[in-house]
């Protein structure tokens, strides 16, 4: 039988789930050029695809079923790699899909090319080992260059076993990614014009390496040269040195005024019950310290709603202190029940339906916030890191996360310009070039 490397150049990857499984697909995407495929954005007559997975929700997983077959139906002939977190929670689920070939936990996911050369199975090869809590290096291609924000990977797991969670399951205990490495990645991809990194993993606020910790590893990042932005993405409260909310802001520092903490709820007594290690008041404290100290401060955060044993007065709990606080926005997630975790069990359930009803009042209000803080920044001029085109407008995003649309004849393929907001639509901003 001919394998896939000797007969085909044509490769496919499809993301699901968080940004580290996005830096984690980037990576992949490099070594599958390097190896000497055609990387296509495009389903049609690929003859690999892989499929990086989330396990987060049983929505997320249904979405990863639904992918995987509709590429099969696509390239029957294709080989399928499924790679990720379900592939680790969920093999038996992903191995009754006919037409998968290859089905990859998190260990061996970035050295899923050694086995494609395999060829086509009539049943699925399943690479499921526990996983490995030491530290980490990863592999990175130095020769390609980029027009748009890269993601850095700089930790995976998690030992903080919040009750509503699979991922310490799925992606194993926490680890960091040797210091060196991150450093040698970063500067190789800002020597390949890239300006602006956001730093990723499970928990990155845990991040210890080689006698360096986090804080440490946001003062090696900018001190490299060319390096213009450092976004820190989704970190836990828990864990981010103050020390930040200096360098955030100081204008001439690369880190940028934007901070994404998980709240989770705003009632004490579900906090208590999910494992979390922080009271509401711990929270709101912290968050309103960092944004009297940064002028122009983005914070975000994520609210679950439904979870066993949330009464509606925890759940208005949580809508009020959303309300109140400085948070711009909130990513709203509906409870899921995932086997093995520690959540209170069924008998206990908020009712789905009941679930839908408050995560779309809770996005409302969400929205509501978002647009008022857009609408806050109106006929200010701010730096914008543009980075693709359509239809005659140039997309990029402020320091502080704010979406921007501008209207330009200028090539401003990533660059980073000068412009006034001059009005505001629902979910972004449009502005003119100063």
């Amino acid at each position: 039988m001919a394998t896939v490397t000797q007969k085909a150049r044509r490769a496919y990857i499809h993301t699901h789930g968080c940004r580290l499984n996005q830096a984690e697909s980037e990576m992949l995407s490099q070594q599958l050029v390097r190896a000497g495929y055609s990387v296509s954005s495009s389903l049609d007559k690929v003859d690999l695809a892989i499929i990086n997975t989330c396990t987060v929700t049983r929505e997320a997983e249904a979405k990863c079923r639904q992918t995987i077959r509709k590429i099969i139906r696509h390239n029957p002939n294709a080989f399928v790699a499924v790679i990720g977190c379900y592939s680790q929670t969920g093999a038996s689920a992903l191995a009754a899909i006919e037409g998968v070939d290859l089905i990859v936990g998190n260990q061996d996911k970035m050295k899923v090319l050694d086995y494609v050369h395999w060829g086509k199975h009539e049943q699925p090869l399943i690479l499921r080992e526990q996983m490995d809590r030491r530290d980490f290096s990863l592999p990175f291609v130095g020769e390609l260059p980029s027009t748009q924000r890269a993601y850095l990977k700089i930790q995976d797991g998690c030992n903080f076993m919040c009750s509503f969670c699979l991922i310490p399951f799925a992606r194993g205990r926490a680890r960091s990614r040797y210091f060196n490495n991150v450093i040698a990645e970063a500067r190789t991809l800002v020597a390949n014009n890239v300006k602006e990194l956001v730093l990723t993993g499970v928990n990155i606020g845990t991040f210890s390496s080689e006698g360096q910790n986090f804080l440490d590893l946001v003062e090696a990042l900018a001190s490299i040269q060319g390096l213009q932005r450092i976004r820190i993405s989704s970190i836990e409260p828990t864990t981010i040195p103050k020390e930040l909310f200096t360098l955030m802001a100081d204008d001439a520092h690369p880190l940028l005024p934007y901070l994404h903490i998980p709240l989770q709820s705003g009632s004490d007594a579900v906090l208590q019950s999910m494992r979390r290690r922080y009271s509401v008041q711990d929270y709101l404290d912290f968050i309103e310290e960092a944004d009297e100290a940064i002028d122009g401060l983005c914070l975000g955060s994520d609210i679950m709603v439904g979870y066993p044993n949330e009464r509606s007065e925890d759940f208005e709990e949580s809508c009020d202190v959303f309300q109140k606080s400085p948070l711009a926005y909130c990513h709203v997630f509906s409870y899921s029940e995932r086997p093995g975790t520690l959540a209170p069990k069924k008998d206990n359930s908020v009712p789905v339906a009941e679930r839908n009803r408050r995560s779309a009042y809770l996005r409302r209000l969400s929205a509501k916030k978002r647009y008022d803080f857009n609408q806050s920044f109106l006929g200010q001029t701010m730096e914008v890191l543009f980075e693709t085109q359509r239809e005659g407008f140039w997309s990029g995003y402020t320091g502080n996360y704010i979406r921007v649309l501008c209207k330009s004849e200028k090539d401003l393929t990533n660059s980073i310009a000068s412009v006034s907001l001059t009005s505001m639509e629902a979910e972004f901003a449009i502005a003119k070039l100063t």
